[in-house]
């Protein structure tokens, strides 16, 4: 069993943030009967699926449907957000069942002014409030710091103070800190990341000397139904089969899909595009 696959459901996204490089292929939403039936086929592989590739999964106009079906079929959704879209579809997400949110708090700040700042993260607020007292997981991201805690721009000491005067951190509902974030109170949590460079086959040879936890415990489905080792494979480079046409299990005991799983355990990238992973350096 891996513990997730990520499902990109669109390539579609209403942001253009800088730090995600987006992808050249197509614009394209996965269908119903195409979710029906990559969630047929990972019957079995794993139990939670992580709506996150490229694209943003609330412009998805069947996101609620996605997440009811895969809920009837045993599936716990995850749904990966830059949150612009929450005052309008949040309600959907609880009703639907949703079983986790994570929202990149730091995808509205390059450039906009602190009233639409503010505006944004009210409408984040709003919802992380009313979906984990709904017993929704609810993850508010600072995904930008530099490698040494310290923010790289943004508005995170703006952030915090909105969160703190928010969700008050008192005697009687204390934050939980720890060096990556903090527990704000039940199912609502503050996490903080380094910024990273995405994988990229112009950027620099870093070396063969990589570990990665893709292929280990988690795949990625594209929106066409390729499967690629991780979610940061955002052009399908590394393309290992689809799971329209081949059953998954196959798929992720490829020949390649193996040396790839048994070079990271000896911490070697058997694929030139993991030597050119910003992200897999933080292992």
């Amino acid at each position: 069993m891996y513990a997730r696959a990520y499902i990109e459901i669109t390539t579609i996204c209403n942001r253009s943030c800088s730090f995600c490089p987006g992808t050249t292929r197509p614009l394209r939403r996965m269908s119903l009967s195409e979710f029906d039936t990559v969630t047929d086929r990972l019957q079995g592989v794993t139990e939670y699926l992580y709506y996150h590739v490229m694209g943003e999964p609330l412009t998805h106009p069947d996101l609620p449907d996605f997440i009811r079906l895969a809920k009837s079929k045993g599936f716990k959704s995850a749904v990966t957000t830059n949150g612009t879209l929450l005052s309008k579809r949040g309600r959907e997400l609880i009703e639907a069942g949703v079983y986790k949110v994570n929202i990149s708090v730091h995808s509205f700040e390059d450039g906009e002014d602190s009233a639409a700042h503010g505006a944004y993260l009210d409408d984040i607020l709003d919802f992380a409030d009313e979906a984990s007292k709904n017993g929704v997981l609810t993850v508010l991201r600072l995904w930008n710091l530099d490698g040494h805690g310290e923010a790289l721009g943004g508005n995170n000491t703006r952030t915090l103070d909105y969160l703190r005067q928010r969700f008050p951190d008192t005697d009687t509902t204390p934050w939980k800190l720890s060096p990556r974030g903090a527990r704000m109170r039940d199912k609502l949590h503050l996490e903080y990341g380094d910024r990273f460079e995405w994988p990229d086959r112009e950027a620099e040879d870093r070396g063969d000397k990589v570990f990665c936890y893709g292929l280990k415990d988690h795949f990625a489905i594209l929106c066409d139904g390729r499967v690629v080792p991780c979610c940061l494979d955002r052009e399908g480079v590394i393309t290992l089969g689809n799971i329209f046409d081949t059953p998954v299990e196959e798929i992720v005991e490829s020949p390649r899909a193996n040396a790839m799983r048994e070079g990271f355990q000896r911490r070697c990238a058997t694929e030139e595009l993991c030597r050119r992973c910003g992200y897999a350096r933080r292992f």
